[in-house]
């Protein structure tokens, strides 16, 4: 039985992985998950929360998203960067909630033949999922104060 507070997104393969959830990512679980003979390169990404945000200084970040269309669009995002990159696995996660500074806010993780596909594959992802997911993030301004992104 899954968790009450993550969400998963069926995709063509079973093993490929994309979760949105409020827990820490474990990202060394989803490296090892990715291992395989048949793949030479894993490329990833972890974004993680600073502490400025368009010249604001910011103790820390809360995301919230439309989970269901989220994962929906993230498996048609990653669905299309197995196509155009020939990617043979992928681990995909992205927390909701209030994070503070140093917390890993989103983790893209892609397995390869080849490094130069992982690579272009993994910055093909991570850049569709901030362009078109809808994924909200206010910043936590020093002092208290909440500021919505646009």
């Amino acid at each position: 039985m899954q968790p009450h507070n993550i969400f998963y997104y069926d995709p063509p393969d079973p093993d490929m992985l994309i979760r949105i959830q409020d827990e820490p990512i474990d990202y060394g679980g989803l490296i090892e998950k990715l291992r395989n003979e048949s793949v030479g390169a894993i490329v990833s990404f972890l974004g993680t929360v600073r502490n400025t945000s368009i010249n604001l200084r910011v103790s820390g970040l809360e995301y919230s998203s439309y989970r269901e269309m989220a994962l929906k669009m993230m498996g048609d995002i990653a669905d299309e960067a197995v196509e155009k990159f020939g990617i043979k696995d992928y681990a995909i996660v992205h927390r909701m909630g209030r994070l503070n500074l140093k917390e890993d806010s989103v983790a893209v993780c892609v397995a390869s033949p080849h490094r130069k596909e992982g690579f272009r594959a993994c910055e093909f992802i991570i850049d569709s999922i901030k362009e078109k997911v809808p994924i909200w993030k206010k910043d936590i301004v020093e002092g208290g104060e909440e500021k919505w992104r646009d």
